[in-house]
């Protein structure tokens, strides 16, 4: 059924897209039968919209285009310019900044699918991600969903029902309950299985509705509270409770489980630094996994995610503790933001793979096939002010200098002339480096994150500088409690001698950055090959002293953490 032509240019400027004819889907039976078949047959899709944005969404367009596949943006208002909006081969406007307008309004997103005449939506990482009922409502619409069933989702999304699953396919998990509990059976628990204990949101993720209490006396307040929390976040107050385990490793184990009941482990990732329950950096392997811990944990990860019925990429997640006793924690039942790790180690393109399987494709390879090779570290790069406890730092970027050389990939979703919106999560990039042990790893980040300059706005790259020299992370001596600890000791400096700390490396580098960027702001749209956007270029005859002061301020204001 033909529906006729789509304008897909969005006015004048940032969006320069242009006039398609496509076939939108038809929604009759016979058609959304056969629409559901041929996923069955292996036909791979010729158009895919991605619903996200940022560096996944850009991550996600760059696999499409290698494999021959034509790519579909979303953007809000003030996504307009966004990097991902230009990489796509189509882009479509869907509403105001406010997320709930945009990128969580699953109607808007089914649209948008429609008029592309996309036949598969990939979901990225948060935002729609882990919603059946956005799962359910592409299945509906006749559209592929590229990730798990609905029914997975709602089985692992909702920790309590994991647990129970889990629980019931003799997985280990940490001491506590497995249903929500009220205020009064949370006490009896707590008293059975000793403090100090978690209070944890059901629904939860990234330390929202989650409570550590020491002693009786405080679990009635925090209870209250977590619930409170978990139903602002999540519109759910389910919550629940677990005992507190001291001091643990947070590792993960990726699998891949494809449409015709196999699945397998990818290894595993060391996610123990954190901030407030949020990964900072993550590598691959763990230090602390051998051969043998990684098979235990790998075939553990593969019965929880086989009792829940699970296909594509998932993470499952566990909690290691010093006599390398491991417990499930949860399942993240999507692609994870560290993915590129595990993708060094193992050579394989997980994207690539996400969108074979939802084709409807037979894993490529088997469990003996996968090997771990040589380590990898990734660095989540933010548009945060560790020196001002973290807070958010939007604005423009005057300048960006990335790194490069051997072993060092950047997931990025930014560009030079960018503003860096408030609306959302602050994420700018994913620096990973790749060597053949881990030590060396940790001198190639090193060098990268010296190389690496973003101006105009206050990013986390100097709390990463800090953390590679430190002796206990070097030396991975490490747990989920490693960098509040470091934060709050009196010896943790800013950045690292004989890194960016030198003030005069620091106007060095800003220097370069700064006459980089006067050399390409007269490029056509103000674009240096394929990166940029349009800067204003206010340099005068003597532009060799302007962009060595402006580099001096600019080293000033972004590096005095």
């Amino acid at each position: 059924m033909l529906h006729g032509d789509v304008l897909l240019r969005e006015g004048a400027g940032a969006v320069d897209l242009q006039l398609s004819r496509h076939r939108s889907p038809c929604l009759c039976s016979r058609c959304f039968d056969y629409n559901h078949s041929f996923f069955f047959w292996g036909s791979m899709f010729k158009k895919v919209l991605i619903a996200n944005r940022g560096e996944i969404a850009v991550r996600v367009i760059r696999a499409c285009q290698e494999m021959g596949i034509t790519s579909v943006a979303v953007f809000s208002e003030v996504d307009r310019a966004s990097l991902h909006v230009s990489k796509a081969d189509e882009a479509y406007p869907i509403g105001p900044a406010a997320a709930r307008e945009s990128y969580l309004n699953i109607e808007k997103i089914i649209h948008a699918a429609r008029r592309s005449g996309a036949e598969a939506i990939h979901p990225g990482y948060g935002f729609l991600s882990e919603n059946p009922q956005f799962a359910r409502a592409c299945s509906q619409a006749g559209i592929k969903f590229i990730g798990p069933p609905p029914a997975a989702m709602e089985t692992m999304g909702s920790k309590t029902r994991a647990r129970q699953a889990v629980q019931a396919a003799g997985v280990p998990c940490v001491p506590g309950s497995s249903k929500g509990l009220t205020s009064s059976e949370a006490e009896q628990l707590a008293a059975k299985i000793g403090f100090p204990v978690m209070i944890k949101a059901a629904a939860g993720g990234g330390g929202k509705g989650m409570r550590l209490v020491h002693a009786q006396a405080e679990l009635k307040a925090a209870f209250e509270t977590a619930q409170s929390e978990a139903q602002r976040a999540f519109n759910d107050s389910e919550v629940y409770l677990e005992k507190f385990i001291h001091d643990p490793r947070h590792i993960e184990i990726q699998v891949l489980g494809d449409e015709h009941g196999n699945i397998v482990y990818l290894g595993e990732r060391e996610c123990s630094v954190q901030r407030r329950h949020q990964k900072v950096i993550e590598e691959a392997p763990s230090a602390v996994v051998d051969e043998d811990l990684r098979r235990r944990m790998g075939q553990v990860a593969v019965q929880a995610a086989a009792s829940a019925g699970y296909t594509n990429a998932g993470t499952v997640e566990f909690l290691v503790d010093s006599a390398r006793n491991f417990y499930f924690l949860e399942m993240n039942t999507r692609l994870q933001v560290e993915h590129p790790v595990t993708e060094m180690v193992t050579g394989l393109d997980l994207v690539h793979l996400q969108l074979r399987i939802a084709a409807g494709e037979k894993l490529p390879f088997r469990q003996q096939d996968v090997t771990i090779r040589g380590h990898a570290l990734e660095c989540r790069i933010y548009a945060e002010d560790p020196a001002n406890n973290f807070f958010p730092s939007p604005g423009k970027i005057t300048a960006l200098l990335q790194p490069s050389g051997p072993g060092i990939r950047e997931d990025s979703g930014v560009y030079q002339g960018w503003t860096v919106p408030l609306d959302y999560d602050p994420m700018l990039s994913k620096l990973i480096a790749y060597a053949p042990d881990r030590r060396t790893a940790i001198e190639r980040m090193r060098r990268a994150l010296n190389e690496y300059f973003i101006g105009g706005i206050k990013t986390n790259l100097p709390l990463f500088r800090m953390m590679l020299h430190d002796p206990d992370f070097v030396a991975a001596r490490i747990d989920t409690g490693y960098l509040d600890r470091l934060l709050a000791s009196e010896s943790a400096k800013p950045v690292p001698e004989n890194g960016l700390a030198c003030a005069a490396n620091v106007i060095e580098v800003a220097a370069v950055s700064a006459a980089l960027f006067s050399a390409t702001s007269n490029a056509p749209n103000g674009r240096a090959g394929n990166g940029g956007a349009r800067v204003e270029d206010n340099s005068k005859s003597n532009g060799s002293a302007n962009w060595k002061r402006s580099a001096r301020m600019e080293a000033l204001r972004t590096h005095d953490l």
